[in-house]
């Protein structure tokens, strides 16, 4: 995927969900994680996540309750992507390590937006190759699309070629958190380093 098309899904998602996401921090007294928001989401954090059912490495069924067991970084991608998929998969798996460095726990999750393609085994092995804890999810283009749609996220096929061809996307990452659902988000740009600070400052004040 391309910088231009990286920057046409970034907007296309801002559009989605009724708003610009804007670098500022959360002011709401009632906000038990205000002091760790660095980014604020028009409609408020409910307005993304949800529950989803998708497919597993070993081809069964689960939904979001068997997958966001302890706090969650999700990344929404395919396995066949060139450049950003790999380069931010690889960082949120690096962010994992940081946090388990430092005594937390955490589990990154990779959700396929390329169906076609990515069957359970293929989504299995890549997220084994990034990371031993890393959960790969797949699932027919309904149950994709919906987990999509859930988390506000964007995604468009190109269909130039049958067996090649590439799927533009959105690539922010999620800090999902169990009993308390999506709490943040994660642009492209920022470090293992940065994203294990913010997401220890959610998980010390659940």
């Amino acid at each position: 995927m391309t910088r231009v098309y990286a920057y046409a899904a970034a907007a296309a998602v801002a559009a989605m969900i009724g708003g610009v996401w804007v670098a500022t921090q959360f002011t709401g007294s009632d906000d038990q994680f205000a002091q760790c928001r660095s980014s604020q989401i028009a409609g408020g954090s409910g307005a993304i996540g949800g529950p989803f059912e998708l497919v597993n490495a070993k081809g069964e069924t689960v939904t979001d309750a068997d997958v966001i067991t302890e706090p969650a970084l999700i990344y929404f991608g395919y396995t066949f992507c060139p450049d950003v998929c790999p380069l931010d998969t690889t960082r949120n798996a690096d962010t994992i390590d940081v946090l388990a460095d430092r005594g937390y726990s955490a589990t990154p999750i990779f959700i396929s937006i390329d169906p076609d393609r990515d069957t359970p085994e293929v989504v299995g092995d890549f997220a084994e190759n990034l990371h031993e804890k890393m959960i790969g999810l797949t699932g027919s283009p309904e149950q994709v699309k919906a987990a999509s749609q859930a988390y506000k996220t964007y995604y468009k096929k190109h269909d130039d070629d049958p067996e090649y061809y590439l799927v533009d996307h959105s690539t922010f990452s999620y800090l999902v958190l169990p009993d308390h659902g999506f709490v943040e988000f994660f642009r492209r740009e920022e470090t293992a380093e940065q994203m294990a600070d913010k997401i220890g400052c959610f998980v010390d004040n659940i």
